[in-house]
């Protein structure tokens, strides 16, 4: 018995020591060789891992960051809404509250915690979970490089064939590329990495987007407790997002900071006073329609979509940073002055509408005063786009279209007072809307072309068309400095005196003449210098220079100053019949303030790529329009109109100069269309011009009383408080200053020692006849 129980003994020994020495060769022989046929994809078993060259550049859809010209980001465009910033730039309650959350050994491995596996591994074993394994670095390759989303044909032979197989090849592939991230980074590098990598949700990727998403902050400027929320949301994005399950993430944090108690990072004292308060949030939706200068974003956007393109860059993927000539101040000032101008003007507009009962009236009249039958159905509506929707859908189908048009359904419709939610059909939004006035304000350096701030709209969440670059509207006596301009450009002096009386005008070619009324449908009989005549922007003596000056030369000198849009050679243009946008507007005048020069107004000065590099940038075309001595006198006769005519609330409510002009120059203009359906302003001064429309949607919405429309009383406020605020701001260093006279100016604008022969009057009747052969 004792010799077979040595013998049995012996035949364990034999078979131990085979198992050793088989667990031995797996371990030390058959794990090596199985991570390098891993490594190197050996027979095309387990699918490709990335390059060297790919773990170096890694594949990520980065915001294209849009900066201000004073260094502000006004925004981005993105798929994923990750801006990527540096170690120094995290603040150590992050890096610390992730070290105790999720890898404490992090500095001291090389991409893998052999510890934390095997505590892993022997909860697993044990049906008593003690946590993940996987290192800040694995997590890092597993969010770069997802081995479970390959393409299909890329796959390795063995995946696929069993989940736990699977398991194993994509766990395998991790660890691999732990150890070359730790090969190919640094520590903080790495770090870095993972913190811009990974989402926070909300629309949020990277520790940057999720830090002025939570709480408006930058990483670095967390305190502990927000850090330790951020870091949470790791484990999950949804569970412990502290706008939705606030209490789940509060708990979660309180987790986060416990571990830090744990490995010393905070004290257990400040852990007690922090555990019991709740999150507290600054909110703000990391979303195209929110932040400074939404209508500028979304038309530049257009403009750098081709641009990128056309380089070999995605816009929203690329990672580029665009500068822009925006000035983040000058934005915020003119959204200011957009808001509470046009706020005034609305509840003046409502009240335009009501009678004496109180009972309001639609806001679309025609040109007696009577509202327009049918106006939404059969001119507002099929202009829509969800008109034309359903039209493609339902073609002829009136029934199908009348009835999802007048569905009701839940929705969010904007007041001055805030956002309303309610219960409307489309139908009745598409008539709310329309009783609101729009607005928009440009505002540029005359001496650059650089575009300074923009704001096309009233709210661009609710209304995006832009009124800027895209609104055309009649430009009504704004346009008039143009004629003008003509005038002087041939000889004529500002002081040059013409009788404010009615004119008949034979126009060839046309079987009636030409017999313009001057605003009020009156004429003074006053004689009157050009200056005066532009500044009260009379009428019948526009017309009298344009039958001088002839309707082509003045088409001509509009578009030589930065008028882009056609324009017929019609004598009517004398009096603004002319549709015309703001943004080629505001670059007309420039070209006044510029000594003659017309320079292009732009608003992006260079891209870069991610890496720094310039891969496009703007030189901005200049030519010159008319002479210095064109120039200025025109800016001359626009300081009539501040001094003594429609933009005198510029020196006596805003108080951006003064009655003599002597410390600061500052030249004006109004506008404002028959029917009052359109109100302009615009302001020159040495350094800056700006200028502002307001209006309805369309030409048949406006002030029933003329004068309530005017440019003066709608558009000018805007510009007033623009000016106002932006002097006040001492950071933007705008100074004020006069209008270089030029050297030797050869015509005489001071109109007190100015005389002239008027033109031949004919005295025997009440009308003045001007035969265009005469000139």
């Amino acid at each position: 018995m004792a010799k077979e129980a040595i013998k049995s003994d012996k035949k364990i020994f034999k078979k131990l020591t085979i198992l050793l020495w088989v667990g031995f060769v797996l371990v030390f022989v058959g794990f090596p060789v199985y991570i390098w046929a891993v490594s190197n994809n050996s027979g095309n078993l387990f699918g490709e891992l990335p390059s060297y060259s790919q773990l170096e550049n890694p594949e990520q859809n980065l915001s294209s960051l849009l900066f201000s010209a004073d260094d502000e980001i006004l925004g981005a465009y993105y798929r994923d809404n990750r801006n990527p910033i540096t170690y120094d730039q995290l603040g150590p309650n992050l890096i610390n509250a992730l070290k105790a959350t999720e890898d404490i050994r992090f500095t001291g491995h090389s991409g893998i915690d052999l510890r934390s596996m095997l505590r892993a591994a022997f909860g697993v074993l044990t049906l008593n979970p003690q946590g993940g394994g996987s290192t800040v670095t694995q997590q890092l390759a597993k969010n770069l490089f997802d081995t479970r989303l390959i393409e299909e044909e890329d796959k390795g032979k063995l995946e696929g064939i069993n989940r736990l197989v699977d398991q194993l090849i994509y766990k395998t592939k991790e660890w691999i590329l732990a150890v070359r991230l730790e090969r190919s980074y640094t520590k903080d590098e790495i770090m870095a990495m993972y913190f811009n990598q990974v989402s926070f949700g909300n629309n949020t990727f990277g520790i940057q987007s999720a830090a002025e998403s939570f709480f408006n902050k930058k990483p670095k400027e967390l305190n502990v407790e927000e850090a330790a929320v951020l870091v949470g949301l790791q484990k999950a994005v949804t569970r412990y997002n502290p706008l939705r399950n606030p209490e789940n993430s509060k708990s979660r944090r309180n987790v986060v900071m416990n571990q830090m108690v744990k490995y010393g990072y905070l004290d257990k004292a400040a852990y007690d006073t922090l555990a019991p308060q709740d999150i507290v949030l600054d909110y703000n939706t990391q979303d195209h329609t929110f932040g400074p200068g939404q209508y500028f974003r979304a038309e530049v956007q257009k403009d750098l979509i081709v641009i990128a393109r056309e380089l070999g860059y995605d816009l929203f993927a690329d990672g580029l940073k665009i500068y822009t000539t925006i000035d983040s101040r000058m934005q915020r000032y003119a959204e200011q002055a957009v808001d509470s101008t046009m706020r005034q003007v609305q509840a003046n507009f409502y009240n335009s509408l009501k009678d004496a009962n109180g009972k309001m009236r639609e806001p679309w009249i025609d040109s007696d005063g009577r509202v327009i039958k049918n106006f939404i159905e059969g001119e507002a509506l099929p202009r829509t786009e969800r008109y034309i929707s359903l039209k493609k859908q339902y073609g002829a189908n009136s029934d199908s279209i009348d009835y999802y048009l007048n569905k009701k359904i839940p929705m969010k419709v904007f007041s001055w007072k805030g956002a309303i939610d309610t219960v409307m059909s489309p139908m009745d939004s598409l008539k709310y809307y329309k009783h609101f006035l729009q607005a928009g304000f440009m505002a540029a350096d005359p001496h650059n072309g650089q575009i300074k701030a923009w704001v096309g709209g009233i709210n661009y969440e609710y209304f995006k068309f832009d009124h800027v670059r895209l609104g055309k509207r009649q430009a009504g006596s704004l346009f008039k400095p143009f004629l003008y301009a003509t005038a002087v450009e041939k000889g004529f002096s500002p002081c040059y005196e013409f009788v404010d009386q009615p004119i008949t005008i034979k126009i060839p070619g046309q079987p009636n003449p030409w017999a313009p009324q001057n605003a009020e449908n009156a004429f003074s009989g006053e004689k009157m210098t050009m200056k005066k005549a532009m500044a009260k922007s009379v009428n019948s003596i526009s017309a009298r220079i344009m039958d001088i000056v002839k309707p082509d030369n003045v088409v001509n000198m509009a578009g030589r100053l930065g008028v882009e849009s056609e324009i017929g050679p019609f004598y009517s243009i004398a009096l603004g019949t002319v549709d015309v946008s703001l943004k080629e507007m505001v670059s007309a005048f420039g070209t006044f303030a510029n000594k003659g020069t017309h320079i292009e107004a732009h608003y992006v000065t260079k891209i870069e790529d991610r890496f720094g590099n310039i891969i496009w940038s703007k030189v901005p075309q200049k030519k010159r329009a008319i002479s210095e001595d064109v120039a200025y006198v025109m800016l001359n006769m626009l300081q009539e109109t501040t001094t003594n005519g429609s933009g005198a609330r510029l020196w006596t409510e805003y108080k951006i100069t003064d009655y003599s002009q002597k410390t600061n120059s500052v030249g004006s203009k109004t506008g404002t269309t028959q029917n009052a359906s359109d109100g302009w302003f615009m302001t020159v001064t040495k350094d800056l011009v700006a200028g502002a429309w307001v209006g309805g949607d369309d030409r048949a919405i406006h002030f029933s009383y003329w004068p309530d429309g005017q440019g003066a009383r709608t558009a000018l406020p805007i510009v007033g408080r623009f000016f106002e605020k932006v002097y006040k701001d001492k950071s933007i260093n705008l100074e004020k200053g006069i209008f270089e006279r030029p050297l030797n100016l050869k015509m005489e604008i001071d109109c007190q020692k100015f005389q002239d022969i008027l033109a031949p009057q004919d005295s025997t009747s009440g009308a003045t006849i001007y035969d265009p052969e005469i000139y």
